[in-house]
């Protein structure tokens, strides 16, 4: 305790310093960038304009497109900034706000996608009461939840982290994150770590959970159904399983990250599994319904 501070700035050190290659890396960061703000906006018009698209499942890709808006915002232009950067150090106010938008976009991908596994289970295995079990009211009250939940549980567990007195300043991360945070803590964290874990229970393993049960349920009701029922079934579910899978492999790398002794890892590839959670779902998801659902391409289409 003797040691202990409140830093005014945090050093995020896993950037690796590549010269002149900086620039180029810049303009794909940003090309990056752009592509996901104009592909989710896009998806996010369409379905906001067409009146023919006010259901439901397309209720639910919005907020994905939307929570791929907010996580990237609060990641990328900071990334930008840095690249261009000699030094990366980041204020306190800066990186706890960067804590919280990142964390929030995990959680509200992890709760959106589990209401959506609910709205796939009612449309396969009871197609008939779909329309009266899912109303787009009761898709829009199960997305604003989804959404306040995570919110109010990440403020306080980042006002907790906050209040930590600190013996470092040393975030091994190209972004902050509040395990990083809270391993640089000069006392014992046993109320952040129980924060943590009803956190990582409640917004990550229920939902993966509830998903693979509304799955398992979803094949026992197609098993013994026709080849044309199976077929329609698994057209149904295959946008949201894939965007699940992709979402659930990225976030995963990064927890594994977290834990393991970067100092023995290639520096590149560190640097490239910490990217994976907040570049490749806001960059795929649109590809995905954009390109699966033929819907939202159609009017995609016709807006272009």
């Amino acid at each position: 305790m003797e040691n202990a501070s409140q830093f005014l700035y945090f050093n995020l050190t896993m950037f690796v310093d590549i010269g002149p290659y900086r620039y180029p890396v810049f303009a794909l960061c940003l090309l990056l960038y752009s592509f996901i703000v104009c592909a989710n906006l896009a998806i996010i018009l369409v379905i906001s304009v067409k009146q023919s698209l006010h259901e439901p499942m397309y209720v639910f890709i919005a907020c994905l497109s939307f929570n791929a808006l907010y996580g990237s915002t609060g990641f990328f232009p900071r990334l930008l900034l840095d690249l261009m950067s000699d030094t990366h150090f980041i204020s306190r106010k800066a990186c706890f706000t960067q804590i919280y938008f990142i964390y929030t976009y995990a959680a509200n991908e992890m709760t959106t996608l589990g209401i959506m596994a609910y709205d796939r289970y009612v449309a396969v295995c009871h197609p008939l009461h779909y329309h009266a079990k899912m109303t787009t009211a009761k898709a829009m009250g199960l997305a604003v939840l989804a959404w306040l939940f995570p919110a109010f549980v990440l403020g306080v567990c980042i006002c907790l982290s906050a209040s930590l007195p600190l013996c470092g300043n040393e975030i091994q991360k190209v972004f902050c994150a509040n395990w990083n945070v809270v391993k640089l803590s000069c006392v014992p964290t046993l109320v952040n770590n129980i924060v943590g874990m009803f956190l990582t229970i409640t917004t990550a393993f229920v939902p993966l959970v509830y998903v693979l049960y509304t799955y398992t349920r979803i094949v026992k009701a197609c098993w013994r159904c026709s080849d044309e029922f199976k077929g329609k079934a698994f057209q149904s579910c295959l946008s949201h399983l894939v965007t699940f899978v992709i979402f659930c492999i990225t976030a995963f790398c990064d927890i594994a990250l977290s834990r393991y002794n970067l100092e023995e890892m290639n520096p590149f590839v560190a640097v490239i599994l910490s990217l994976e959670f907040v570049v490749i779902p806001p960059f795929l998801n649109p590809l995905v319904y954009g390109m699966k659902l033929p819907e939202v391409r159609r009017h995609i289409l016709k807006m272009l």
